[in-house]
């Protein structure tokens, strides 16, 4: 007569897997909660490009091979361009210490870091000069009429192309005939009744072209002079 083997002490296996993957959809849903909880954009970006590290993107083929990868998940696609940019801002909480982005294009102005208004403008000059034509004349005027009778500091910067400067002109340098052009139009803003203490003048020289190309008419666009209307007010002494 046959003796029955008594069962091995214990759970059965296929319990144990069960139980991995059911913790597994656990974490799945509440990383789903956490991520809906979520209401800054800049804390958003960064999950997710810490999600795609930790996913192993850089480390897979995809990432070493010529040419362009699409996204395998569209939903994502929309959003890529500005997952390598998250929390840029903040370095102190997790931000990415990297390059900023310049654009696809090779002109991309940035005036002036910092907060400012969108009062102002910029008044354009010959690469040799520093008068004002009539055109400038009227430009100002309309700028004029923006910035009167507001509180806030105003900055007069001028600029230079990289041309060099004729000697025979008066200018000993670029940064000579920037301060100048400032200068000149300061004194027409004054005229025009803002208030001098408003005014911060200032020369950028040659180092802050707006075209950086070998084409002589786009480079005409860095004789200029900036103006712009800060978020800072003027201080009585």
């Amino acid at each position: 007569m046959a003796i029955e083997e008594e069962p091995v002490p214990g759970i059965p296996e296929w319990v144990v897997t069960f139980g991995d993957m059911m913790s597994l959809l656990l974490t799945f849903f509440i990383m789903l909660v956490s991520m809906s909880e979520i209401k800054e954009e800049e804390k958003y970006r960064a999950m997710l490009e810490s999600m795609r590290r930790q996913f192993g993107h850089e480390a897979s083929m995809a990432s070493v091979l010529p040419g362009e990868m699409a996204q395998a998940n569209s939903a994502l696609s929309s959003i890529a361009p500005s997952q390598a940019r998250a929390l840029r801002k903040n370095l102190m909480k997790g931000g990415n210490q990297v390059k900023s982005v310049t654009g696809e294009h090779s002109r991309v102005q940035n005036i002036r870091q910092g907060r400012n208004s969108t009062n102002g403008g910029v008044i354009f000059f010959g690469e040799d000069s520093s008068e004002l034509t009539a055109q400038n004349e009227m430009d100002l005027l309309l700028i004029a009429q923006q910035l009167a009778g507001k509180p806030q500091k105003i900055e007069v910067r001028g600029h230079a192309s990289r041309k060099p400067v004729d000697p025979h002109l008066g200018f000993s340098d670029h940064w000579a005939l920037a301060f100048q052009r400032g200068h000149v139009v300061m004194q027409f803003l004054i005229t025009q009744g803002i208030s001098p203490e408003r005014i911060r003048l200032g020369s950028a020289g040659a180092f802050e072209p707006v075209d950086t190309g070998l084409d002589p008419e786009e480079r005409k666009r860095n004789a200029r002079v900036e103006i712009l209307m800060w978020d800072e007010r003027v201080t009585s002494p």
